[in-house]
């Protein structure tokens, strides 16, 4: 597997993770650039490990993650995204204007988990190949840093011209994500004659 090969498939892993990213990043105020790179180093660890977890089951699980994958996707990031979205319905305590919006560890290890179930199935698919797993995992996990720091703070540039309600566009970004990633599974799913 080429270099060239490796890199488009980092891109195309982390995304899903950057358009999270800014919605997120859109709920912030003045996020500062460390904990942006805080936000990536988790995403970036998680979609770094997601592949070679898949690549491990190998052939064995293979059809269970294929099966699975988009509606796990799906149903994290809905839920994800409609509780954004409710709670970007609240209303807005006048106490709380300039305190600033951060998310736990929790939070954002589940919005990137669930923004890489698909590299755990291209790494059941790796184990196929002969591509050495390790630089895929550390290219996947070093994209997805960039992309979800830099997807943060433009996130929060878009967010400030947008106000409170910036999280109901954060949340209906993570249900459209999970939507598309369900349409693209089962888009695949329809043309086959029996389905």
């Amino acid at each position: 597997m080429s270099l060239l090969s490796i890199f488009l498939i980092g891109i195309a892993m982390s995304t899903d993770a950057f358009a999270a990213a800014v919605g997120k990043g859109a709920t912030m105020r003045n996020p500062r650039l460390p904990e942006a790179l805080r936000a990536g180093l988790i995403f970036g660890t998680i979609e770094g490990l997601t592949p070679v977890i898949g690549w491990a089951l190998g052939s064995a699980a293979s059809r269970y993650i294929t099966a699975w994958d988009h509606w796990i996707a799906f149903t994290l990031l809905a839920a994800l995204g409609a509780h954004m979205i409710h709670a970007g319905l609240q209303p807005q305590n006048d106490d709380d204007d300039d305190a600033p919006r951060r998310y736990g560890f929790w939070a954002l290890a589940t919005t990137g988990f669930a923004t890489s179930i698909d590299a755990m199935a291209v790494g059941v698919g790796l184990a196929f190949l002969d591509a050495e797993i390790a630089v895929v995992a550390i290219v996947i996990g070093l994209t997805t840093l960039v992309m979800v720091t830099l997807g943060i703070m433009v996130g929060h540039r878009l967010g400030g011209l947008a106000g409170k309600r910036a999280e109901i566009g954060g949340g209906v970004l993570l249900i459209l994500i999970g939507l598309a990633i369900l349409y693209e599974h089962l888009g695949g799913a329809a043309g086959i004659p029996g389905l």
